[in-house]
C-alpha cells in the first residue's frame, strides 16, 4: 500500500514538472533566437556602415546592404587599406533555433530586402533584415516571424 501511495505522489509531481521543463526548453530556445537575431542584425548594420564610410565597394544602383548573409562571414575587401585586407562581420552565421533540422544556417532565415515593406517581407537584391520562418508563437504571444 505504501508503495502505491509513494508511486502516486511521484507521478503527480512528475506531471507537474513536465510542463515546467517544456517551458524552460522553449525559453532557452527563445533566448538563443533573440541573440542570433541581434548578432545578424548588428553585422548587417556594420556592413552598411562600412559601405557608407567608403571601405566597401558600392555600385551606384546598390543600397549598401549585403547581397547575401554568407557575405558577412566570407568578408569583403577593405578598399581603404593598401593590401585590401578583408573585413569580416561574423565569425559564423547563427542558425534559427526554430528552423527544421538539417536546414543550412543561411536558409533557416527569412530575408527581407530593403525594397520590401516591413509588413510583407520579401527577398530581393540585398539583405536588409532577417526573420524567422517558423509559424510558432513565442511565450509573449508574438509570432517568431515578427520578432
Amino acid at each position: 500500500m505504501e508503495v502505491v501511495i509513494t508511486a502516486t505522489i511521484l507521478a503527480v509531481l512528475a506531471l507537474g514538472a513536465l510542463p515546467m521543463a517544456e517551458l524552460s526548453v522553449k525559453r532557452t530556445r527563445e533566448i538563443e533566437f533573440r541573440e542570433s537575431l541581434r548578432e545578424i542584425r548588428t553585422a548587417i548594420d556594420a556592413y552598411k556602415r562600412a559601405v557608407d564610410e567608403g571601405r566597401v565597394v558600392r555600385l551606384a544602383n546598390e543600397t549598401g546592404y549585403p547581397k547575401t548573409l554568407r557575405l558577412l562571414v566570407d568578408g569583403v575587401p577593405d578598399i581603404k587599406t593598401p593590401d585590401k585586407a578583408k573585413i569580416y562581420f561574423l565569425r559564423r552565421l547563427p542558425r534559427d533555433p526554430f528552423a527544421a533540422r538539417g536546414v543550412d544556417a543561411e536558409e533557416s532565415w527569412g530575408k527581407r530586402s530593403y525594397a520590401s515593406p516591413p509588413d510583407a517581407p520579401q527577398e530581393g537584391d540585398d539583405v536588409y533584415d532577417v526573420y524567422s520562418l517558423s509559424a510558432d508563437i513565442g511565450l509573449n504571444e508574438v509570432p517568431y516571424r515578427l520578432w
